[in-house]
């Protein structure tokens, strides 16, 4: 029996790495038993996960997995008896969100090895490419991705076969193949699981668009905070250099290309193609003027061609099953599956892939579990910080890229944050401001100032300053930001706050006009009181309290006094009689 334990960056956070070593010491002597790693399947509330297989067929999933379980792992694998850790096993109700999820991009994570190219090969890895380099042409290749109508993952949906196409016909060289791994937006982890967990995937899938635009490099730009994922891939270039995959000839064939990784230092406009195209050549990452395009004048002026990881590990699978059955996925605008990282206050916060069409309601609520604590649900970010709020109200939209940009959101890379009764609007649109106006590359004005200007408002608002005129004012600025950003990382920095005013217009008034806040998270708006009829003096809030602001004596009620009162919620936490109340 096969014991995987699964050591993506989640489990390895949650403890497999300890996991893995009390299973190597119980395993040992096991003649029935081997152990071996994979990547993140994307149940990533329930790691550490680790998975018992016969053969090929999963016999038992664990979650929560500790090292002192390590014992009865042990002993169900020699004896066969798996009731044995029935305990740890997976629930029927959590088995649902990979149930309803429809996998290509994330086919193999949680499935193979990510550090064996035989693992990959196993499971028809590099098939593609061999079919490609055996017996298609470039042209049949950009056809084929036209056919399946594979748009680009990382955010802006342009047709992927067209971009292809222009890289192939443009003038001059060498060409270069660029694969964008800067996944900056917060909550947003797509491109990591996919590189962590599939490498091999992400190599063949720009093999073959690098054949198909004539490219001989291919670089991989991915965030320096991901050491795992880089390591990873380091591993698998290495391995398919080896075993001819990339370099001089590959599989015997007239084409030559080769890869390499540049691990970028964080900055969140080096999403932005252009930008990261300045970084790559050693430069600040700041937007170059489009046109000209990358296609015709990209890395070092040269023909290039941009796509992400996502996109990538789209490509052997269309190649081999054919674009149509890709195309038959989806929607008409839309095509295909997409992932997303559901997160925020959700049950079952994890990767998500789905065909394109299904609504927001389905993935939230069918396979995330809905809302933590069963609380309200009540908006989602979708886009990231170049996103914006989707309400309650608008929960059965389809997911795709026209139905999404309606509500003033957008597709994104895939990050999916899930707000519930609690989360402040005005907060969450601060929040986002704070990003982007930290994150600005500042090549731009608006951008530079606009953003600082809106987060300085919204900043106000949130500690009871708002004033007459901050909506007129915050909407004057999105416009400006809107029409005069140079990149679409600024242009699209007012979606949080235009999104959020159109459909939570209300609690911008509310703290404005009343100096509320309806979701009692704004703390500079919170007011502690105690109910003395409750009360019975136990005292217990006054020694919590670190400001001295409330005053009582033993077996007499309490009172706060507003003044000195500093709204940490330490009295709130510490009374067991209810009598202290927020509002």
């Amino acid at each position: 029996m096969r014991v995987i334990v699964g050591e993506g960056s989640c489990g390895l956070a949650a403890g497999a790495g300890k996991v893995y070593e009390a299973l190597q010491t119980k395993l040992e002597g096991i003649e029935s038993a081997s152990l071996g790693i994979t990547g993140c399947v994307g149940m990533c509330w329930l790691e550490p996960i680790v998975d018992l297989y016969n053969g090929k067929m999963l016999a038992k999933r664990l979650v929560h997995v500790a090292p002192e379980d390590a014992d009865d792992i042990a002993a169900a694998v020699q004896s066969g008896d798996l009731s044995l850790v029935d305990r740890i096993t997976i629930r029927k109700e959590d088995e649902d969100f990979l149930r309803k999820q429809t996998r290509i991009a994330l086919r193999h994570c949680g499935v193979i090895d990510p550090a064996d190219i035989n693992d990959y090969m196993a499971d028809d890895g590099y098939q593609a490419l061999e079919k490609v380099l055996g017996t298609m042409t470039p042209e049949e290749v950009i056809e084929e991705i036209k056919v399946s109508g594979l748009a680009g993952r990382g955010g802006a949906g342009f047709p992927t076969w067209f971009k292809w196409k222009a890289a192939r016909n443009a003038a001059g060289g060498p060409k270069y193949l660029i694969c964008n791994a800067d996944e900056g937006d917060p909550g947003a982890f797509m491109d990591r699981a996919v590189i962590e967990s599939d490498p091999h995937s992400l190599i063949e899938g720009m093999m073959i668009a690098a054949y198909a635009i004539g490219a001989a490099e291919a670089i991989v730009y991915v965030r320096a905070e991901y050491p795992l994922a880089i390591v990873r891939l380091e591993n698998a270039i290495k391995q398919a250099r080896e075993a001819g995959k990339l370099g001089k000839n590959i599989l015997g064939s007239d084409f030559s290309c080769d890869m390499r990784i540049k691990a970028g230092a964080g900055a969140f406009v080096c999403g932005e193609e252009t930008a990261l195209i300045e970084s790559l050549e050693g430069n600040r990452g700041m937007p170059r003027l489009k046109p000209p395009f990358p296609a015709n004048s990209g890395y070092w002026h040269k023909p290039s061609n941009i796509n992400n990881v996502e996109t990538f590990a789209n490509v052997a699978w269309i190649i081999l099953n054919g674009g149509d059955k890709f195309a038959a996925m989806g929607t008409e605008d839309s095509k295909g599956t997409k992932v997303f990282a559901l997160t925020g206050k959700i049950k079952r916060g994890g990767l998500v892939e789905i065909p394109m069409g299904k609504t927001l309601r389905e993935v939230i609520f069918d396979i995330g579990g809905g809302i933590r604590d069963d609380k309200e649900f009540k908006a989602v970010q979708m886009g990231g910080p170049s996103g914006g709020c989707i309400p309650a109200s608008l929960l059965d939209t389809p997911i795709d890229y026209k139905k999404l940009s309606a509500t003033g959101a957008i597709m994104g890379s895939g990050g999916m944050v899930v707000m519930d009764e609690n989360t402040c609007m005005v907060g969450m649109a601060k929040f986002f401001l704070d990003f982007t106006a930290k994150e600005s590359c500042g090549k731009c004005v608006h951008c530079r100032i606009g953003t600082k200007r809106m987060q300085e408002i919204l900043t106000r608002i949130t500690e009871g300053e708002g004033r007459e005129g901050d909506i007129e004012l915050l909407e004057e600025l999105c416009a400006a930001v809107k029409d005069g950003a140079l990149c679409g990382l600024g242009q699209t920095a007012p979606n949080p706050v235009l999104t959020t005013l159109r459909y939570f217009r209300d609690e911008y008034e509310a703290h404005i006009n009343e100096k509320k806040c309806p979701a009692g998270s704004c703390a500079a708006l919170l007011t502690y009181s105690i109910d003395p009829s409750k009360c019975v003096g136990c005292t217990m809030c006054a020694r919590k309290c670190p400001a001295g602001a409330i005053a009582g004596t033993v077996r007499n009620p309490h009172s706060i006094d507003p003044e000195k009162c500093i709204r940490c919620g330490q009295c709130l936490a510490a009374c067991r009689f209810g009598a202290v109340s927020v509002g």
